[in-house]
């Protein structure tokens, strides 16, 4: 059977040789590029054609994040090119994102390797891979509907721009900071900052800021 070939996008060296070490073993996978910016991919890309990526979601790349790389990969390979997420970022938060911006699979990097193998060869076959908990807490969310929570799942129901919006937040940052990184009015912010707590089922903007800050420093340790 002829290999499927894989690429990665990491900046991270060591993860990028990590997973060429790990894909020579076998006898149907191997790695064709590892890279780690928007323009190396393009390069690449008039090289070469991979069967299925493997992206991390923090990239050194200031143009293009882990998600932005999806739209990339698929712009140019067909929208069915299967992505598998590769990263330290907590599933239980990004997993859907992942999946909603077209990724077809996550795995967190601290997996074994039988099970980034097990991953790679899931979304190579059209199938979609997530880890039995990301599983449960994405359909745990679609069960409950609009319900209100603060667990670990519950980030899962703010849109692309509230999450920016409760990152920021969480780094201690005024909403009127907010509003200028993000390029929006200070009562936008104060919008979207009132739709966040609403979902998370919180009573004020003290106790939001309270678990933005402390999910911001759990994500980043």
């Amino acid at each position: 059977m002829p290999k499927k070939f894989i690429l990665v996008i990491d900046d991270h060296p060591a993860i990028g040789f990590g997973i060429t070490q790990i894909l020579e073993t076998t006898s149907d996978l191997d790695v064709c590029g590892v890279v780690s910016t928007r323009e190396e991919v393009l390069h690449l890309l008039d090289k070469v054609e991979p069967h299925a990526a493997m992206v991390d979601l923090s990239l050194g790349d200031k143009q293009s994040s882990g998600l932005e790389m999806i739209a990339l990969l698929q712009a140019h390979l067909g929208r069915s090119f299967p992505v598998l997420i590769y990263s330290m970022h907590d599933e239980m938060v990004y997993a859907e994102r992942a999946l909603n911006a077209g990724a077809r699979g996550y795995l967190m990097k601290q997996e074994p390797a039988r099970h980034m193998l097990e991953a790679l060869r899931t979304v190579l076959e059209g199938k979609v891979y997530l880890s039995q908990k990301a599983s449960q807490a994405i359909l745990r969310t679609y069960v409950r509907g609009h319900e209100k929570n603060t667990g670990p799942d519950s980030l899962m129901l703010l849109t692309k721009r509230e999450f920016e919006v409760f990152r920021l937040l969480g780094q201690g940052l005024p909403p009127r900071e907010v509003a200028r990184l993000l390029f929006l009015s200070a009562k936008t912010v104060e919008v979207h900052r009132a739709r966040i707590r609403e979902k998370l089922g919180f009573t004020t903007s003290i106790e939001l800021g309270h678990f933005a800050v402390d999910w911001v420093h759990r994500e980043t340790q």
